[in-house]
């Protein structure tokens, strides 16, 4: 039977696909007015726009995952290990861009493994990715003596987050901010306009659904946490820009944040919902607050408090889709 339409159900939609920019817009405007003489200036709408970078192209691959129906706890593992990559490779002496390939790639095999191992061991993406997120973790400690891993040289690369000089003020924004601009538009058009796009979310929706239709669901599974972990990696070059050393104890926790920007801006952990306009409005929100409560002189664990009420709420509010459309 179908569900019968009421009003508050167009109202409903409305909210749920503005709610995020409505949100975000209320943020900023609190900061605004509590710290008017420092939140809004162009240089710290410039180190917000850098300190979103690394959650938010992580967020972008982990919104293809979470649209299959996956999750994927490696994410913060993967963004250390791709910096120690990094590191390690121009500590050789490697050509950046190499150094930086690798790191992506590098990642892109940590997702590799995760699809593989839902897919042929039957297990559930929680628990695969919660043990390949102390494997990777171990791996990156490994790789780099259990320290932080400092290169001779390390070329362009710090340059992606760095703030603007006043020879590149013509670019607006840093590079890594472009990167992750550039990265939103592809994964939106290849979500949008390809076939593969339309057979993730048809398995995010109903997987037993998509393989009747011919769906090839494991190879789907597998690609979707190859492309989060590639994203994963890519945010490990970024990271690894903001500090200049492969560090293997970075991003512990990221994951979180970056579950959490895919649902605040709309996507369901259920699978099948989701935006990437949505992911990069989430991932502005948890910087803003972030960068409102540092404002503030607020103590680290207050702003732990509010992460963690954010994420509570951006669940709740998944759970409430999923019964307003049941």
């Amino acid at each position: 039977m179908e569900r019968t339409w009421r009003r508050g159900d167009f109202w409903f939609e409305v909210w749920n696909k503005l709610g995020p920019v409505v949100a975000l817009a209320v943020v900023v405007a609190i900061f605004a007015v509590k710290v008017p003489e420092s939140f809004l200036t162009l240089t710290n709408l410039e180190t917000m726009a850098r300190q979103t970078t690394i959650v938010g192209i992580a967020a972008l691959g982990m919104t293809v995952v979470i649209l299959a129906g996956g999750i994927d706890l490696s994410a913060g593992s993967i963004v250390a290990f791709s910096s120690v990559v990094v590191a390690t490779l121009l500590r050789m002496g490697r050509p950046a861009w190499e150094a930086a390939a690798a790191g992506v790639g590098a990642g892109m095999v940590c997702g590799l493994v995760n699809g593989f191992l839902i897919t042929r061991l039957k297990v559930v993406p929680f628990i695969v990715t919660l043990g390949t997120m102390l494997v990777v973790r171990g791996a990156a400690k490994g790789i780099a003596a259990e320290q932080k891993v400092d290169p001779n040289v390390v070329s362009w690369i710090p340059e992606l987050t760095a703030s603007l000089g006043v020879d590149r003020r013509w670019m607006l924004v840093p590079p890594g901010v472009w990167v992750m601009i550039v990265l939103a538009v592809l994964v939106a058009a290849i979500l949008r306009f390809t076939r593969f796009g339309r057979h993730v979310v048809a398995v995010g929706s109903n997987e037993n659904t998509a393989r009747l239709c011919g769906v090839r669901v494991e190879r789907v599974k597998v690609a979707v946490y190859a492309i989060g972990a590639a994203a994963a990696g890519l945010a490990g070059v970024m990271q690894f820009s903001r500090l200049t050393v492969g560090d293997p104890t970075v991003a512990v926790g990221l994951e979180l944040d970056v579950i959490a920007a895919v649902v605040i801006g709309g996507g369901s952990l259920s699978g099948g919902e989701g935006s990437v306009l949505g992911t990069l409005v989430g991932a502005l929100i948890m910087t803003v607050i972030e960068a409102g409560c540092s404002h503030l002189d607020l103590r680290n664990w207050i702003q732990e408090i509010v992460t963690g009420g954010i994420i509570v709420l951006a669940v709740a509010l998944d759970r409430l889709r999923q019964r307003r459309n049941a």
